[in-house]
Protein backbone atom coordinates (compact mmCIF):
# COMPACT_ATOMS: atom_id res chain seq x y z
CA UNK A 1 0.00 0.00 0.00
CA UNK A 2 1.05 3.60 -0.98
CA UNK A 3 2.29 5.52 2.24
CA UNK A 4 -0.59 8.47 2.88
CA UNK A 5 1.30 12.13 2.71
CA UNK A 6 -0.08 13.18 6.26
CA UNK A 7 1.09 16.93 6.19
CA UNK A 8 3.28 16.62 3.31
CA UNK A 9 3.00 19.89 1.05
CA UNK A 10 5.53 19.25 -1.79
CA UNK A 11 4.47 17.33 -4.91
CA UNK A 12 7.87 16.69 -5.38
CA UNK A 13 8.47 14.67 -2.52
CA UNK A 14 5.17 12.79 -2.45
CA UNK A 15 5.96 11.42 -5.92
CA UNK A 16 9.84 10.91 -5.09
CA UNK A 17 8.66 8.87 -2.06
CA UNK A 18 5.96 7.20 -3.78
CA UNK A 19 3.04 8.44 -1.73
CA UNK A 20 -0.86 8.38 -2.44
CA UNK A 21 -1.58 11.45 -5.06
CA UNK A 22 -5.12 12.20 -5.42
CA UNK A 23 -4.71 13.23 -9.40
CA UNK A 24 -5.87 16.85 -9.68
CA UNK A 25 -4.23 17.73 -12.42
CA UNK A 26 -6.98 17.88 -15.18
CA UNK A 27 -8.29 21.03 -12.89
CA UNK A 28 -4.98 22.25 -12.52
CA UNK A 29 -4.61 21.93 -16.47
CA UNK A 30 -7.72 23.86 -17.01
CA UNK A 31 -6.96 26.62 -14.40
CA UNK A 32 -3.69 27.37 -16.15
CA UNK A 33 -4.86 27.39 -19.53
CA UNK A 34 -7.86 29.08 -18.92
CA UNK A 35 -6.91 32.09 -16.51
CA UNK A 36 -3.60 34.27 -15.66
CA UNK A 37 -4.18 35.74 -12.73
CA UNK A 38 -6.39 34.50 -9.94
CA UNK A 39 -6.81 34.47 -6.09
CA UNK A 40 -8.05 31.32 -4.28
CA UNK A 41 -9.09 30.94 -0.65
CA UNK A 42 -9.47 27.92 1.57
CA UNK A 43 -9.80 26.92 4.86
CA UNK A 44 -5.97 25.36 6.97
CA UNK A 45 -5.09 22.02 5.81
CA UNK A 46 -7.11 21.72 2.61
CA UNK A 47 -4.34 21.20 0.36
CA UNK A 48 -3.67 24.65 -1.40
CA UNK A 49 0.33 24.59 -0.42
CA UNK A 50 0.17 20.78 -2.44
CA UNK A 51 -2.02 22.29 -5.46
CA UNK A 52 1.07 25.39 -5.28
CA UNK A 53 3.45 22.97 -5.31
CA UNK A 54 2.30 20.76 -8.09
CA UNK A 55 1.59 23.78 -10.21
CA UNK A 56 5.53 24.58 -9.29
CA UNK A 57 6.55 21.27 -10.94
CA UNK A 58 4.68 21.53 -14.06
CA UNK A 59 5.72 25.37 -15.13
CA UNK A 60 9.60 23.92 -14.11
CA UNK A 61 8.43 21.29 -16.57
CA UNK A 62 9.47 18.06 -14.17
CA UNK A 63 7.82 15.43 -16.47
CA UNK A 64 9.37 12.50 -14.94
CA UNK A 65 6.94 13.49 -11.86
CA UNK A 66 4.07 13.35 -13.13
CA UNK A 67 4.16 9.97 -14.96
CA UNK A 68 0.56 8.30 -15.02
CA UNK A 69 -1.37 11.33 -13.99
CA UNK A 70 -3.73 12.87 -16.66
CA UNK A 71 -1.77 16.16 -17.96
CA UNK A 72 1.57 14.07 -18.62
CA UNK A 73 0.05 13.61 -21.81
CA UNK A 74 -1.66 16.86 -22.46
CA UNK A 75 0.83 19.52 -21.15
CA UNK A 76 4.06 20.79 -23.42
CA UNK A 77 6.62 19.51 -21.21
CA UNK A 78 8.87 21.38 -23.91
CA UNK A 79 8.21 25.13 -22.41
CA UNK A 80 9.32 25.61 -18.75
CA UNK A 81 9.20 29.00 -16.86
CA UNK A 82 11.15 30.84 -14.04
CA UNK A 83 8.71 30.24 -10.65
CA UNK A 84 8.94 32.81 -7.81
CA UNK A 85 7.20 30.98 -5.37
CA UNK A 86 7.08 32.59 -1.70
CA UNK A 87 5.42 30.27 1.09
CA UNK A 88 4.31 32.44 3.85
CA UNK A 89 4.09 29.38 6.12
CA UNK A 90 7.81 29.01 5.35
CA UNK A 91 9.82 32.45 5.42
CA UNK A 92 10.46 32.77 9.19
CA UNK A 93 8.81 36.01 9.23
CA UNK A 94 7.73 35.26 13.13
CA UNK A 95 11.73 34.80 13.86
CA UNK A 96 13.65 37.47 11.61
CA UNK A 97 10.62 40.03 11.02
CA UNK A 98 8.28 40.50 7.90
CA UNK A 99 9.88 42.79 6.11
CA UNK A 100 13.78 40.89 6.43
CA UNK A 101 11.66 37.65 5.57
CA UNK A 102 10.54 38.99 2.15
CA UNK A 103 14.03 40.27 1.51
CA UNK A 104 15.49 37.06 2.26
CA UNK A 105 13.42 34.80 0.33
CA UNK A 106 13.40 36.96 -3.13
CA UNK A 107 16.95 37.00 -3.10
CA UNK A 108 17.41 33.19 -2.57
CA UNK A 109 15.24 32.74 -5.78
CA UNK A 110 17.10 34.97 -7.36
CA UNK A 111 20.50 33.47 -6.67
CA UNK A 112 18.67 29.94 -7.82
CA UNK A 113 18.23 31.69 -10.84
CA UNK A 114 21.15 33.81 -11.39
CA UNK A 115 19.48 36.88 -11.85
CA UNK A 116 21.31 40.28 -10.33
CA UNK A 117 19.32 42.41 -7.93
CA UNK A 118 19.64 45.99 -6.51
CA UNK A 119 16.63 46.66 -5.04
CA UNK A 120 16.54 46.22 -0.73
CA UNK A 121 12.73 46.47 -0.29
CA UNK A 122 10.38 43.67 -0.52
CA UNK A 123 8.16 45.10 -3.35
CA UNK A 124 10.31 46.76 -5.43
CA UNK A 125 12.46 43.91 -5.08
CA UNK A 126 9.61 41.53 -5.70
CA UNK A 127 9.41 43.68 -8.78
CA UNK A 128 12.64 44.08 -10.09
CA UNK A 129 13.19 40.28 -9.85
CA UNK A 130 9.93 39.42 -12.02
CA UNK A 131 11.35 41.76 -15.09
CA UNK A 132 14.84 40.59 -14.94
CA UNK A 133 13.49 36.56 -14.71
CA UNK A 134 11.28 37.64 -17.84
CA UNK A 135 13.74 39.75 -19.68
CA UNK A 136 16.91 36.46 -19.51
CA UNK A 137 14.42 33.56 -19.43
CA UNK A 138 10.77 33.46 -19.87
CA UNK A 139 7.25 34.96 -18.69
CA UNK A 140 7.01 34.40 -14.96
CA UNK A 141 5.40 32.03 -12.67
CA UNK A 142 4.10 33.88 -9.51
CA UNK A 143 3.04 31.72 -6.92
CA UNK A 144 2.07 32.84 -3.28
CA UNK A 145 1.33 30.56 -0.70
CA UNK A 146 -1.06 31.62 2.57
CA UNK A 147 -0.40 35.38 1.87
CA UNK A 148 -2.65 36.38 5.02
CA UNK A 149 -0.60 34.08 7.49
CA UNK A 150 1.23 37.36 8.92
CA UNK A 151 -2.19 38.83 9.51
CA UNK A 152 -4.45 36.10 10.86
CA UNK A 153 -1.16 34.43 13.74
CA UNK A 154 -2.22 38.14 15.12
CA UNK A 155 -6.17 38.82 15.87
CA UNK A 156 -5.82 38.52 18.70
CA UNK A 157 -6.19 42.07 20.57
CA UNK A 158 -3.26 42.31 22.26
CA UNK A 159 -1.24 41.17 19.03
CA UNK A 160 -3.65 43.90 16.45
CA UNK A 161 -0.67 45.95 16.22
CA UNK A 162 1.43 43.36 14.74
CA UNK A 163 -1.22 42.74 12.50
CA UNK A 164 -1.88 46.50 11.10
CA UNK A 165 1.93 46.97 10.93
CA UNK A 166 1.64 43.50 8.62
CA UNK A 167 -0.85 44.78 6.37
CA UNK A 168 0.84 47.92 5.84
CA UNK A 169 4.19 45.70 4.31
CA UNK A 170 1.73 43.80 3.04
CA UNK A 171 -0.21 46.45 0.65
CA UNK A 172 3.50 48.26 -0.24
CA UNK A 173 4.29 44.58 -1.11
CA UNK A 174 1.39 43.77 -3.00
CA UNK A 175 1.18 47.51 -4.54
CA UNK A 176 4.79 46.64 -6.78
CA UNK A 177 2.70 44.45 -9.09
CA UNK A 178 -0.13 46.84 -9.99
CA UNK A 179 1.50 48.56 -13.04
CA UNK A 180 1.37 47.10 -16.69
CA UNK A 181 4.84 45.61 -17.21
CA UNK A 182 5.05 43.64 -14.47
CA UNK A 183 1.81 42.00 -15.83
CA UNK A 184 3.20 41.21 -19.20
CA UNK A 185 5.62 39.84 -17.66
CA UNK A 186 3.63 37.19 -15.81
CA UNK A 187 2.53 33.90 -17.56
CA UNK A 188 0.87 32.81 -14.34
CA UNK A 189 0.13 34.14 -10.99
CA UNK A 190 -2.05 32.55 -8.25
CA UNK A 191 -2.36 33.62 -4.40
CA UNK A 192 -3.74 31.60 -2.23
CA UNK A 193 -5.09 32.26 1.85
CA UNK A 194 -7.64 31.22 3.96
CA UNK A 195 -9.00 35.29 3.87
CA UNK A 196 -9.87 37.70 1.83
CA UNK A 197 -8.53 40.88 4.01
CA UNK A 198 -9.82 44.31 2.39
CA UNK A 199 -7.00 47.01 2.61
CA UNK A 200 -4.15 45.09 1.25
CA UNK A 201 -4.10 46.13 -2.18
CA UNK A 202 -5.01 42.37 -3.78
CA UNK A 203 -8.31 43.92 -4.48
CA UNK A 204 -8.12 47.32 -5.05
CA UNK A 205 -4.42 47.81 -6.91
CA UNK A 206 -4.35 44.91 -8.24
CA UNK A 207 -7.99 44.87 -10.12
CA UNK A 208 -6.78 42.44 -12.51
CA UNK A 209 -6.76 39.10 -10.38
CA UNK A 210 -9.69 36.99 -10.44
CA UNK A 211 -11.68 35.98 -7.11
CA UNK A 212 -11.98 32.01 -7.73
CA UNK A 213 -13.37 31.09 -4.45
CA UNK A 214 -16.95 30.60 -5.30
CA UNK A 215 -16.57 29.45 -8.60
CA UNK A 216 -18.21 26.50 -9.59
CA UNK A 217 -15.71 25.36 -11.93
CA UNK A 218 -13.66 25.26 -9.39
CA UNK A 219 -15.65 23.84 -6.37
CA UNK A 220 -13.26 20.66 -6.61
CA UNK A 221 -10.20 22.03 -7.46
CA UNK A 222 -9.33 21.21 -3.52
CA UNK A 223 -10.72 18.89 -1.51
CA UNK A 224 -11.71 14.94 -2.39
CA UNK A 225 -15.07 14.62 -4.32
CA UNK A 226 -16.81 11.00 -3.48
CA UNK A 227 -15.71 9.28 -6.38
CA UNK A 228 -12.10 10.27 -5.34
CA UNK A 229 -12.29 8.96 -1.89
CA UNK A 230 -13.89 5.46 -3.05
CA UNK A 231 -11.24 5.24 -6.25
CA UNK A 232 -8.30 6.59 -4.38
CA UNK A 233 -8.39 4.51 -1.30
CA UNK A 234 -10.06 1.48 -2.24
CA UNK A 235 -7.79 -0.59 -0.03
CA UNK A 236 -8.25 1.43 2.92
CA UNK A 237 -11.75 0.51 3.00
CA UNK A 238 -12.00 -2.66 3.73
CA UNK A 239 -9.39 -2.34 6.96
CA UNK A 240 -11.59 0.10 8.33
CA UNK A 241 -14.93 -1.16 8.02
CA UNK A 242 -13.33 -4.48 9.81
CA UNK A 243 -12.28 -1.98 12.40
CA UNK A 244 -15.66 -0.27 13.17
CA UNK A 245 -17.30 -3.74 12.82
CA UNK A 246 -20.06 -2.19 10.38
CA UNK A 247 -22.03 -4.34 8.19
CA UNK A 248 -21.48 -3.26 4.32
CA UNK A 249 -19.28 -0.61 2.71
CA UNK A 250 -22.49 1.48 1.87
CA UNK A 251 -22.90 2.42 5.69
CA UNK A 252 -19.45 2.61 6.25
CA UNK A 253 -19.25 5.40 3.61
CA UNK A 254 -22.21 7.08 4.81
CA UNK A 255 -20.57 7.22 8.38
CA UNK A 256 -17.52 8.57 6.59
CA UNK A 257 -19.73 11.28 4.60
CA UNK A 258 -21.69 12.32 8.12
CA UNK A 259 -18.07 12.46 9.38
CA UNK A 260 -16.32 14.51 7.13
CA UNK A 261 -17.89 15.42 3.55
CA UNK A 262 -19.70 18.59 3.54
CA UNK A 263 -17.48 21.46 2.03
CA UNK A 264 -18.65 23.49 -0.60
CA UNK A 265 -18.34 26.92 -1.57
CA UNK A 266 -20.66 26.43 -4.96
CA UNK A 267 -23.75 24.81 -2.70
CA UNK A 268 -24.15 22.22 -4.60
CA UNK A 269 -21.21 19.03 -4.96
CA UNK A 270 -19.36 18.88 -1.71
CA UNK A 271 -16.39 17.59 -0.85
CA UNK A 272 -14.07 16.44 1.91
CA UNK A 273 -11.47 17.93 3.95
CA UNK A 274 -7.60 15.88 2.82
CA UNK A 275 -6.56 15.84 6.28
CA UNK A 276 -9.19 14.73 7.68
CA UNK A 277 -9.35 12.06 5.70
CA UNK A 278 -5.75 10.64 5.42
CA UNK A 279 -5.80 10.90 9.35
CA UNK A 280 -8.97 8.73 9.47
CA UNK A 281 -7.56 5.71 7.00
CA UNK A 282 -3.83 5.95 8.96
CA UNK A 283 -5.63 5.44 12.44
CA UNK A 284 -8.83 3.76 11.60
CA UNK A 285 -10.67 5.78 13.83
CA UNK A 286 -13.24 8.98 13.82
CA UNK A 287 -11.79 11.53 15.71
CA UNK A 288 -11.89 15.71 15.17
CA UNK A 289 -8.58 15.65 13.43
CA UNK A 290 -8.88 19.11 11.21
CA UNK A 291 -10.26 20.91 14.28
CA UNK A 292 -7.49 20.15 16.25
CA UNK A 293 -4.92 21.39 14.11
CA UNK A 294 -6.03 24.65 15.18
CA UNK A 295 -8.20 25.73 18.07
CA UNK A 296 -9.89 28.36 17.33
CA UNK A 297 -9.50 30.13 20.53
CA UNK A 298 -9.61 33.84 18.92
CA UNK A 299 -12.79 32.91 16.87
CA UNK A 300 -14.78 31.41 19.81
CA UNK A 301 -13.84 34.53 21.76
CA UNK A 302 -15.19 36.99 18.66
CA UNK A 303 -18.75 34.57 18.72
CA UNK A 304 -18.87 35.12 22.45
CA UNK A 305 -18.67 38.92 22.06
CA UNK A 306 -21.10 38.80 19.29
CA UNK A 307 -23.31 37.36 20.71
CA UNK A 308 -23.62 34.81 17.85
CA UNK A 309 -24.15 31.77 19.83
CA UNK A 310 -26.37 29.41 17.06
CA UNK A 311 -24.50 29.33 13.72
CA UNK A 312 -26.46 27.05 12.02
CA UNK A 313 -28.18 28.25 8.80
CA UNK A 314 -27.07 31.56 8.53
CA UNK A 315 -28.48 33.03 5.28
CA UNK A 316 -25.98 36.59 4.44
CA UNK A 317 -25.73 38.22 1.10
CA UNK A 318 -22.41 37.78 -1.51
CA UNK A 319 -21.07 41.17 0.04
CA UNK A 320 -19.84 39.74 3.62
CA UNK A 321 -17.38 37.66 1.29
CA UNK A 322 -15.86 41.05 0.56
CA UNK A 323 -16.32 43.46 4.55
CA UNK A 324 -12.88 41.25 6.01
CA UNK A 325 -10.98 43.93 7.86
CA UNK A 326 -8.80 43.59 10.92
CA UNK A 327 -10.41 46.84 12.71
CA UNK A 328 -14.33 45.08 12.51
CA UNK A 329 -13.76 41.36 11.71
CA UNK A 330 -17.09 40.06 11.01
CA UNK A 331 -17.45 36.47 12.79
CA UNK A 332 -19.90 35.18 10.33
CA UNK A 333 -17.25 35.91 7.66
CA UNK A 334 -14.18 34.62 9.69
CA UNK A 335 -16.28 31.39 10.63
CA UNK A 336 -16.96 30.50 6.74
CA UNK A 337 -13.52 31.82 5.51
CA UNK A 338 -11.83 29.45 8.17
CA UNK A 339 -14.29 26.42 7.55
CA UNK A 340 -16.25 26.85 10.05
CA UNK A 341 -19.23 27.04 7.82
CA UNK A 342 -19.57 26.35 4.29
CA UNK A 343 -21.95 27.22 1.40
CA UNK A 344 -25.00 24.99 1.81
CA UNK A 345 -27.33 26.59 -0.44
CA UNK A 346 -26.68 29.36 -3.11
CA UNK A 347 -29.76 31.44 -4.59
CA UNK A 348 -28.08 33.12 -7.68
CA UNK A 349 -31.34 35.00 -8.22
CA UNK A 350 -31.13 36.87 -5.18
CA UNK A 351 -27.53 36.16 -4.75
CA UNK A 352 -27.95 34.89 -1.47
CA UNK A 353 -26.07 32.02 0.32
CA UNK A 354 -26.80 29.82 2.90
CA UNK A 355 -23.95 28.76 5.43
CA UNK A 356 -23.62 25.76 8.08
CA UNK A 357 -21.32 23.81 9.55
CA UNK A 358 -20.30 21.18 7.28
CA UNK A 359 -19.80 18.13 9.10
CA UNK A 360 -20.24 16.45 12.32
CA UNK A 361 -16.15 16.47 12.81
CA UNK A 362 -16.47 20.48 12.84
CA UNK A 363 -19.89 20.70 14.86
CA UNK A 364 -18.92 17.99 17.28
CA UNK A 365 -15.52 20.37 18.16
CA UNK A 366 -17.14 23.41 17.44
CA UNK A 367 -20.48 22.80 19.96
CA UNK A 368 -18.17 21.45 22.56
CA UNK A 369 -16.13 24.82 22.59
CA UNK A 370 -18.64 26.83 22.56
CA UNK A 371 -20.53 25.69 25.33
CA UNK A 372 -17.42 25.73 27.18
CA UNK A 373 -16.60 29.16 26.61
CA UNK A 374 -20.31 30.26 27.24
CA UNK A 375 -19.89 28.48 30.83
CA UNK A 376 -16.23 29.24 31.56
CA UNK A 377 -15.24 25.63 31.51
CA UNK A 378 -12.94 23.23 30.04
CA UNK A 379 -14.04 22.10 26.96
CA UNK A 380 -13.95 18.11 28.17
CA UNK A 381 -16.25 19.50 30.75
CA UNK A 382 -19.13 20.07 28.05
CA UNK A 383 -19.42 16.42 27.16
CA UNK A 384 -21.31 15.41 30.29
CA UNK A 385 -24.38 17.10 30.44
CA UNK A 386 -25.50 16.43 26.89
CA UNK A 387 -24.63 12.88 27.84
CA UNK A 388 -27.68 13.07 30.49
CA UNK A 389 -29.89 14.61 28.25
CA UNK A 390 -29.02 12.02 25.40
CA UNK A 391 -30.23 9.03 28.94
CA UNK A 392 -33.15 10.94 29.95
CA UNK A 393 -34.88 11.10 26.83
CA UNK A 394 -33.48 7.24 26.18
CA UNK A 395 -34.92 6.68 29.16
CA UNK A 396 -38.47 8.79 28.57
CA UNK A 397 -38.14 10.12 31.47
CA UNK A 398 -38.94 14.10 31.20
CA UNK A 399 -38.30 14.54 34.91
CA UNK A 400 -34.76 13.78 34.66
CA UNK A 401 -34.13 15.69 31.48
CA UNK A 402 -35.78 19.26 33.30
CA UNK A 403 -33.03 18.05 36.29
CA UNK A 404 -30.67 18.35 33.76
CA UNK A 405 -31.36 21.69 32.24
CA UNK A 406 -31.77 23.19 35.82
CA UNK A 407 -28.28 21.83 37.02
CA UNK A 408 -26.90 23.40 33.64
CA UNK A 409 -27.82 26.99 35.19
CA UNK A 410 -27.47 25.93 38.81
CA UNK A 411 -23.99 25.26 38.79
CA UNK A 412 -22.94 28.62 36.48
CA UNK A 413 -21.46 31.04 38.45
CA UNK A 414 -23.62 34.03 39.21
CA UNK A 415 -21.99 36.58 37.44
CA UNK A 416 -22.27 35.05 34.45
CA UNK A 417 -26.26 35.21 34.40
CA UNK A 418 -26.99 38.31 36.11
CA UNK A 419 -27.29 40.78 33.15
CA UNK A 420 -27.83 38.05 30.65
CA UNK A 421 -30.95 37.99 28.06
CA UNK A 422 -33.26 35.77 27.04
CA UNK A 423 -31.22 35.09 23.93
CA UNK A 424 -28.15 33.91 26.22
CA UNK A 425 -30.47 31.01 27.94
CA UNK A 426 -32.16 30.30 24.35
CA UNK A 427 -28.64 29.88 23.45
CA UNK A 428 -27.19 27.73 26.20
CA UNK A 429 -29.86 25.25 25.89
CA UNK A 430 -29.78 25.18 22.46
CA UNK A 431 -26.41 24.39 21.91
CA UNK A 432 -26.13 21.62 24.17
CA UNK A 433 -29.54 20.19 22.29
CA UNK A 434 -27.55 20.82 18.97
CA UNK A 435 -24.78 18.91 20.18
CA UNK A 436 -27.69 16.11 21.74
CA UNK A 437 -28.15 15.99 18.13
CA UNK A 438 -25.30 14.03 17.03
CA UNK A 439 -26.21 11.29 19.36
CA UNK A 440 -29.91 10.90 18.90
CA UNK A 441 -31.51 12.15 15.40
CA UNK A 442 -32.20 15.73 15.95
CA UNK A 443 -34.25 18.76 12.95
CA UNK A 444 -35.37 22.24 13.49
CA UNK A 445 -37.32 22.69 10.35
CA UNK A 446 -40.73 22.92 9.06
CA UNK A 447 -42.38 24.57 6.46
CA UNK A 448 -44.20 26.82 8.68
CA UNK A 449 -41.46 27.73 10.99
CA UNK A 450 -38.44 26.69 12.93
CA UNK A 451 -39.15 24.46 15.96
CA UNK A 452 -36.98 24.82 18.84
CA UNK A 453 -35.82 21.32 18.63
CA UNK A 454 -36.73 17.84 18.01
CA UNK A 455 -35.17 14.78 19.61
CA UNK A 456 -36.07 11.49 18.17
CA UNK A 457 -35.01 8.15 20.08
CA UNK A 458 -36.63 4.47 18.79
CA UNK A 459 -39.26 4.79 20.57
CA UNK A 460 -40.56 8.88 20.78
CA UNK A 461 -40.09 11.54 19.00
CA UNK A 462 -39.75 14.78 21.13
CA UNK A 463 -41.15 18.32 19.65
CA UNK A 464 -39.42 20.67 22.38
CA UNK A 465 -40.52 24.43 22.60
CA UNK A 466 -38.66 26.81 24.62
CA UNK A 467 -39.65 30.20 26.39
CA UNK A 468 -38.74 32.71 28.78
CA UNK A 469 -40.89 34.12 31.90
CA UNK A 470 -44.13 33.17 30.51
CA UNK A 471 -46.05 29.97 30.38
CA UNK A 472 -45.07 26.22 29.14
CA UNK A 473 -48.67 26.35 28.33
CA UNK A 474 -47.62 29.03 25.75
CA UNK A 475 -44.96 26.87 24.25
CA UNK A 476 -47.17 24.33 24.09
CA UNK A 477 -49.77 25.78 22.10
CA UNK A 478 -47.15 27.47 19.71
CA UNK A 479 -46.46 23.58 18.86
CA UNK A 480 -50.56 22.58 18.19
CA UNK A 481 -50.51 25.80 16.25
CA UNK A 482 -47.77 25.20 14.01
CA UNK A 483 -48.86 21.69 13.66
CA UNK A 484 -45.61 20.88 14.39
CA UNK A 485 -46.35 17.44 14.98
CA UNK A 486 -47.59 16.95 11.57
CA UNK A 487 -44.76 15.61 9.41
CA UNK A 488 -44.13 12.60 12.22
CA UNK A 489 -47.66 11.00 12.62
CA UNK A 490 -46.49 8.36 9.61
CA UNK A 491 -43.58 7.55 12.05
CA UNK A 492 -44.49 4.14 13.90
CA UNK A 493 -43.38 6.14 17.50
CA UNK A 494 -45.06 7.89 20.47
CA UNK A 495 -44.76 11.70 19.10
CA UNK A 496 -44.78 13.86 22.52
CA UNK A 497 -45.12 18.03 22.92
CA UNK A 498 -42.57 19.47 25.20
CA UNK A 499 -43.15 23.26 26.56
CA UNK A 500 -40.62 24.60 28.89
CA UNK A 501 -40.67 27.94 30.07
CA UNK A 502 -37.61 29.65 31.84
CA UNK A 503 -37.67 32.28 34.79
CA UNK A 504 -34.77 34.24 34.22
CA UNK A 505 -34.99 35.80 37.62
CA UNK A 506 -34.55 32.25 39.61
CA UNK A 507 -32.19 31.24 36.82
CA UNK A 508 -34.01 28.11 36.66
CA UNK A 509 -37.25 25.77 34.39
CA UNK A 510 -39.84 28.35 35.73
CA UNK A 511 -42.43 24.71 34.40
CA UNK A 512 -42.80 22.73 31.98
CA UNK A 513 -45.68 20.92 30.20
CA UNK A 514 -45.90 17.93 28.08
CA UNK A 515 -48.65 16.40 25.91
CA UNK A 516 -48.87 13.36 23.69
CA UNK A 517 -49.41 14.25 19.95
CA UNK A 518 -50.18 11.08 18.29
CA UNK A 519 -53.01 10.61 16.11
Amino acid sequence: MQGLPIGEQDFTNIRDLNMRYVDKTESIYDLLNTSRYNFLSRPRRFGKSLTLSTIQAIFQGKKELFKGLWIEKHWDWSVQYPVVFLPFNRIGYGEIGLVPALVKALKEIAAEYKVETEENTPGLLLRELILKLAAKYNKVVLLIDEYDKPLIDYLGKEELAKAKAHRSILKSFYSSLKDNETQVAMRFFLITGVSKFSQVSLFSDLNYLSDITLSSKYNTLLGYTQQELVDNFADYLPLLQEKMMEKDQASLLQRIKTWYNGYSWDGNERVYNPFSILLLFEHLSFQDFWFKTGTPTFLIELLKEQEIYLVDEMRISSSLFDSYDLENIDARSLMFQTGYLTVKHYDPQRSRYTLDIPNREVEEALNNYLIANLLNRRPADSIRPVEMLEEGFLQNDLPKVILVINALLRDLPSHLLDDKTEHFYHALVHLHFRYLGLYLESEVHTADGRMDAVVQTPSHVYIIEFKMNTSAQVALNQIVKKQYADKYQLIPKSIVGLGISFDTKKKKVKEWKSVDLSQ
